[in-house]
């Protein structure tokens, strides 16, 4: 008797901590998200975006024009893998982080936020990229990244297989 006792205090407390912390959690604009296998956290929107993050990235989910989607992420550090599905019009799907803001339509492409510098990749599509500070931004195609740091050129470059291959796989890709 004392075991069933037992096992049922248990299952309560678990239930109680479940619930608060569900309750303690933000509303998430639409999106639902489940930990992988590779140790990311996938988030799964209703309007089809989905993000992958890097296990301990820091991000939040924006939806400025409050619809009820996600219309932005903001990024604080490590890496995010986004997927946005094209669509005629409409304002651009961004991820903002410290130094850049990367903008797109429809598209796959990764974001890495580190010390005083982010990296943008893109995997798929076009994404337009800017410093968050302003000024000219550039506009990377499939395999083409750029690193934005607080001064110098934003230079494109088509980036080597070693460097896309330890950012996907950072990101369970």
């Amino acid at each position: 008797m004392k075991g069933i006792a037992r096992a049922g205090v248990i299952a309560l407390a678990w239930s109680l901590l479940l619930m608060e912390y569900a309750a303690a959690q933000p509303a998430h604009a639409g999106c639902t998200p489940s930990p992988s296998a590779a140790g990311t956290q996938v988030w799964r929107c209703d309007n089809g975006i989905t993000i992958v993050a890097e296990n301990g990235a820091r991000f939040e989910l924006k939806d400025a024009n409050r619809d009820g989607h996600i219309d932005s992420v903001e990024l604080s550090s490590k890496a995010l893998l986004v997927e946005v599905p094209r669509k005629p019009g409409g304002n651009p799907f961004r991820v903002l982080t410290p130094q850049a803001i990367a903008a797109v339509r429809g598209t796959k492409w990764a974001v890495d936020v580190a010390e005083a510098k982010t990296a943008v990749f893109v995997a798929d599509g076009r994404v337009g990229v800017s410093r968050r500070s302003g000024g000219r931004g550039v506009v990377l195609g499939p395999g083409e990244g750029v690193d934005v740091e607080a001064t110098g050129a934003l230079t494109v470059k088509t980036w080597g297989q070693p460097r896309v291959d330890a950012l996907m796989a950072r990101l369970g890709q």
